[in-house]
């Protein structure tokens, strides 16, 4: 019996026989079979067509057909299924908008949609910190720690500081001590919910970054950090505009960032973010920030390949308000 007018979830169809479909069209693709994975996709979705989870499968099954062969006609189908199971998820909790955008498709739209980031790590809070740090080799809190350390006049201490994308609160562990007012801000409750077992913080706020900093009182922070959170980030400039804002002049930004050898930033095929060097000079000059550390830096590890990034430490000028 088909169950073509069930509701389905992000976790499955409600339709039994969709749903085993659907986890066969996953195995093929993964095995490079991407034609079975395409057929299986089909009899899920004609059992149930509003099962949104589906139909990205099958974009990306006709993607890889056509990086395969070049027949624009898988190409045309991969843009028609994304299309479809983004209709059906308004919000972009599974992150179709990743598809579209690196297919050259969805303008206008943010590639990485708050509700998706929030779902993807809501999901993975549990094991975030085992995977990240243990399976991926991620220095991100330590390598800023270090980079503000090393500065010539580093301060013993900072008074009020934002931890942008705090996740479960590495960062704040990193610099225990060391801050008189820690606020996080993060779009997971699951991460925030870790965070505030470490005891880091006095305050944590669970919202999106460029929405929290809008909010915030005007020059009010001696340190905005944000380790490995502008791989997330579309619009490096406005950010940086936002963070120059809440900055006191003199204050400091330190953050991490995906880097590559092009111009401006690139979404790659990993779904983050990659900055150039003179992309992020550019907006920090803009937004009214000097750079005082620009220093290439590994900032984790994935398939067993080092990713190429930057640590950078910026300094709030004594004039000029940012934009």
């Amino acid at each position: 019996m088909s169950s073509q007018h069930d509701t389905p979830s992000q976790n499955g169809s409600g339709d039994l026989l969709a749903d085993r479909r659907y986890r066969y069209a996953e195995a093929c693709l993964t095995e490079g079979d991407a034609q079975a994975a395409v057929e299986m996709a089909e009899q899920a979705l004609e059992r149930s067509p509003r099962y949104a989870a589906a139909w990205i499968l099958l974009g990306r099954a006709r993607e890889y057909l056509h990086v395969q062969s070049g027949d624009r006609g898988q190409f045309h189908g991969a843009l028609r299924a994304y299309a479809a199971a983004r209709d059906l998820d308004p919000g972009d909790a599974l992150g179709t908008q990743v598809h579209l955008a690196r297919l050259g498709a969805g303008a206008g739209l943010p590639a990485l949609s708050p509700a998706y980031v929030r779902a993807l790590f809501d999901a993975y809070a549990a094991r975030f910190e085992r995977h990240l740090v243990d399976g991926l080799g991620y220095r991100g809190p330590a390598i800023l720690r270090a980079a503000l350390d090393a500065l010539p006049e580093a301060p013993a201490r900072y008074g009020a500081a934002l931890d942008l994308g705090c996740g479960t609160g590495l960062m704040g562990e990193a610099l225990k001590g060391r801050i008189d007012r820690l606020t996080g801000i993060d779009l997971s409750p699951a991460m925030l919910a870790l965070a505030h077992r470490k005891g880091c913080y006095d305050r944590l706020v669970e919202g999106d970054v460029a929405g929290f900093l809008g909010q915030e009182p005007a020059g009010s922070a001696d340190l905005c950090l944000a380790a490995d959170v502008f791989i997330y980030v579309a619009d490096l400039p406005a950010m940086l505009a936002a963070i120059a804002r809440v900055l006191r002049p003199g204050a400091l930004a330190a953050f991490t960032v995906q880097s590559h050898d092009g111009e401006g930033a690139v979404l790659g095929v990993d779904g983050r973010y990659a900055q150039a060097d003179g992309h992020l000079e550019g907006a920090a000059a803009e937004a009214g920030l000097d750079r005082l550390v620009l220093a290439p830096a590994i900032i984790r590890r994935e398939q067993g390949r080092a990713v190429e990034g930057r640590v950078a430490v910026l300094r709030r000028r004594n004039h000029a308000c940012a934009p």
